[in-house]
């Protein structure tokens, strides 16, 4: 086994590709990461803390777990390090590659209405990651980020108790699972199921911002960078922002809105517009829509004329946080979902083989 040091920490090897294209585990001790368009790729083991690592002789075997520990407890990390006979086991982390994938799904899957890429069932999803989790405890502490079975099943007890009563025998097997792991770690499972339904795309378009008067000199499209924003919230598919610039009695205003999926509300996410020396920013509302004051570089409100004489051509829209993030790697994930959703395999979960089957 051949260790690095990255930031301080321990790790096997370098993943060099942005947050969306990686599925990240934290355990007891340490970070699993993997490709998620590469199955044969070997994860990434990042040590947070190499003695709470207590599942390692799982994956290195107990003579391999007990050199790894030696060979760290020595200092920090600095430069590279072979610890010669250490190899992790074929097979030993392929439970916890798919309870990452499972993660990653709930993160990154790219839903979106424009580009036909289906809504997962978030209470299925979250019910077979709690059941993987509950599977794999021997792996976590009681402090580590994924292994809350809790806050995996309590949103969820209505939607599965309702769903297991529409027939399909998948679905009623794992909700019975999700109720055994429910009373073992306290969360209420009787509860009403009638008022029950899905809401998938409910709030589906708004990039129509009312355009059609005379005093709009500039408009345009942006794409919504998927690290900047919460998750299930915005359509991802690319242009899914709407601007525009309204010159008018003096005032330069603009006016900004988003397409929505229904999964979360936008309302309070920050948007920002830049175009020269111009620019302005503001919030979304519950609906995907703002509109907010441009000011010129000396933050002085632009005036009409000013509206009218400038290039717009090179106006920048962003929404959510400050993040870097290209068009390509929005478009390698749009492709990796497609192909689960084309050809589910053997690691794929009910909540993509129930949306394969219903795109129909």
């Amino acid at each position: 086994m051949k260790l690095s040091a990255e930031a301080g920490l321990w790790c096997t090897r370098a993943l060099d590709a942005p947050a969306p294209l990686v599925a990240v585990l934290e355990v007891s001790g340490a970070v699993l990461s993997w490709l998620v368009d590469d199955a044969d790729a070997e994860p990434q083991i990042t040590f947070t803390d190499v003695r709470g690592a207590d599942w390692l002789w799982r994956v290195v075997g107990e003579t391999g777990h007990a050199t790894v520990a030696t060979a760290l407890n020595g200092g920090p990390a600095a430069g590279d390090l072979e610890i010669a006979g250490v190899d992790v086991l074929p097979g030993a982390l392929d439970a916890l590659r798919r309870l990452a994938v499972g993660h990653w799904l709930r993160r990154w899957w790219p839903a979106s209405h424009r580009d036909a890429i289906a809504v997962l069932d978030a209470a299925v999803l979250d019910g077979e990651i709690a059941v993987l989790t509950a599977g794999a405890q021997e792996f976590f502490g009681d402090d580590t980020f994924d292994s809350d079975v809790t806050q995996l099943l309590e949103p969820h007890a209505a939607a599965l108790s309702s769903a297991a009563l529409q027939g399909d025998p998948r679905i009623g097997e794992l909700a019975g699972r999700c109720r055994e792991i429910a009373e073992d770690v306290g969360v209420a499972w009787d509860v009403p199921v009638a008022a029950v339904r899905r809401d998938d795309y409910a709030l589906a378009a708004g990039a129509d911002i009312g355009r059609g008067a005379d005093h709009f000199v500039a408009s345009g499209v942006a794409s919504i960078n998927w690290s900047a924003v919460p998750a299930g919230v915005f359509d991802a598919a690319e242009n899914t922002v709407a601007w525009a610039v309204e010159a008018d009695r003096d005032t330069v205003q603009a006016m900004v809105s988003a397409d929505l999926l229904g999964g979360g509300s936008p309302n309070g996410i920050p948007v920002r517009l830049r175009a020269g020396g111009f620019g302005g920013s503001g919030s979304l509302s519950a609906d995907g829509r703002c509109r907010f004051a441009i000011t010129g570089a000396d933050g002085q409100p632009a005036t009409d004329s000013q509206g009218w004489n400038h290039d717009w051509r090179a106006t920048a829209v962003s929404v959510g946080a400050e993040v870097e993030e290209s068009a390509e790697m929005r478009e390698r994930v749009r492709a990796l979902a497609r192909s689960r959703l084309d050809r589910p395999g053997d690691d794929a979960f009910l909540a993509e083989i129930l949306a394969a089957e219903s795109d129909y």
